[in-house]
């Protein structure tokens, strides 16, 4: 691990490429595993507010229950996530053609809210672990993204680097730019 300001950067972030490939994968991440998407505290005040923009969105079904239930939920860890149709769903995955989007992302793209998605899931594939005053920043693979790495690795684009516009809005320009010299030096390094 690298120390990072308040951040502690796996070196698998460097050492792994990755480019999200939806035209193979159909977006199985918002579909697959057995607990939605990880949520902050104060994502879920901005969530309801966009609520009834987002709804249009959503799955007829999904809308349903969310409107009965709520779209969020506390997972068996204690953590926030968004709830699930059927155990499997997020509710605000969306099947367009064959391939699974994001409700809120759609909402966001047609200008109807300014809040494009939970940051987990704009930050996949890394996922972030409180650990101590530090925040881990570690690279979760999953055999549904094997046709992301593929293309990542025919790119030749690293998961930071992939990630950029979500790194920027977790932690601002300044802190990426410091992440691109880190990344430099590192494989000077190797």
């Amino acid at each position: 691990m690298i120390v990072h300001g308040n951040t502690l950067l796996s070196l698998d972030l460097f050492e792994n490429e990755f480019v999200c490939n939806l035209s193979k994968c159909k977006g199985a991440c918002c579909v697959e595993g057995d607990l939605g998407a990880p949520l902050l505290e104060e994502e879920l005040a901005v969530i309801q507010e966009n609520l009834e923009a987002i709804k249009p969105f959503m799955e007829p079904k999904a809308r349903r229950a969310v409107e009965k239930n709520g779209f969020y939920e506390t997972d068996p860890d204690g953590d926030l996530v968004t709830k699930c149709m059927s155990g499997r769903d997020c509710v605000f995955a969306i099947n367009q053609d064959g391939v699974y989007k994001c409700a809120m992302e759609n909402a966001f793209e047609a200008g109807k809210t300014n809040f494009k998605k939970p940051i987990s899931c704009h930050l996949y594939p890394i996922r972030i672990a409180e650990v101590g005053n530090f925040e881990a920043l570690n690279y979760s693979k999953w055999d549904i993204c094997d046709d992301a790495c593929s293309l990542g690795k025919q790119l030749q684009v690293p998961v930071y680097k992939f990630l950029q516009g979500p790194l920027v809005r977790k932690y601002g320009q300044d802190w990426y730019n410091e992440l691109e010299f880190i990344a430099t030096e590192f494989s000077k390094s190797k």
